[in-house]
């Protein structure tokens, strides 16, 4: 039996003033980019080059230079584990799709490898801080059916909750990031990784900061405010997927 908006925990979210148009429209711009032409059959190309621009964005967010990102020299550490990420991402999706805690450990460990000294590797990458165990079973379980919200408010959840949750005190940002990216291919919003809703959340900084400690605050006008601008990003996220797939069609 499908869940309703009453026993559902993230029910009322997706009820919230503005909610079900925001994601109507993000499901809608992923649906347009995963019908091009060239992503019926090279889609392996487009999905490559989304996932650079995403870890190009995503790292210029925690403060990494915004240069080009290729895969064979990265110095920037926070850059170079965002492309990690990136070249891992069919593994990760494997795993977040079985075991999002591990999978979740596995992003911390290819963001901050480079952040955390090498002494400290065996007992700091991968091991969330004191404090946040519980709150990291219940996203888990939300994760593995705990909840039948539409997949961009799921989306904006996981990114929120690890955003203000800060779970490892390194690379918070990038593993947030990552985690939606990765619930938004496994949950069906953008099974191929298509969308590049980072570069949205790059070009509007300050509404994205805004926004997050909407969230974090918890009222509905937050949570609407938060899952609003991450449908809304997700919906430019297409468009910048249409361009890749363009130049990839040219």
């Amino acid at each position: 039996m499908a869940r309703t908006a009453t026993d559902d925990p993230l029910g009322p979210l997706a009820l919230l003033p503005g909610v079900p148009e925001a994601v109507e429209r993000a499901r809608d711009a992923a649906t347009e980019v995963h019908n091009q032409p060239v992503n019926r059959r090279g889609w392996p190309a487009t999905a490559a080059e989304a996932a650079l621009r995403a870890a190009r964005s995503s790292a210029a967010l925690d403060g990494a230079p915004l240069t080009p990102a290729t895969t064979d020299h990265v110095s920037d550490p926070v850059l170079a584990g965002a492309v990690r990420i990136a070249d891992e991402r069919a593994r990760l999706l494997d795993t977040w799709g079985r075991a999002p805690l591990q999978g979740l450990a596995r992003l911390h460990v290819l963001a901050a490898t480079d952040l955390v000294p090498a002494a400290e590797h065996e007992t700091v990458l991968g091991r969330p801080r004191a404090g946040v165990s519980s709150r990291l079973s219940t996203l888990a379980d939300l994760l593995g059916g705990g909840t039948r919200v539409p997949a961009p408010v799921l989306v904006a959840v996981v990114h929120g909750e690890l955003l203000s949750l800060r779970a490892f005190g390194t690379a918070d940002g990038v593993v947030a990031r990552a985690a939606a990216r990765l619930t938004a291919m496994s949950s069906g919003l953008d099974p191929r990784g298509l969308c590049v809703p980072e570069v949205g959340f790059l070009r509007r900084q300050p509404a994205y900061r805004e926004a997050a400690e909407g969230f974090a605050g918890g009222t509905p006008e937050g949570l609407a405010r938060w899952i609003t601008h991450c449908c809304a990003e997700w919906e430019a996220g297409g468009r910048e997927g249409l361009s890749i797939a363009s130049a990839q069609g040219s």
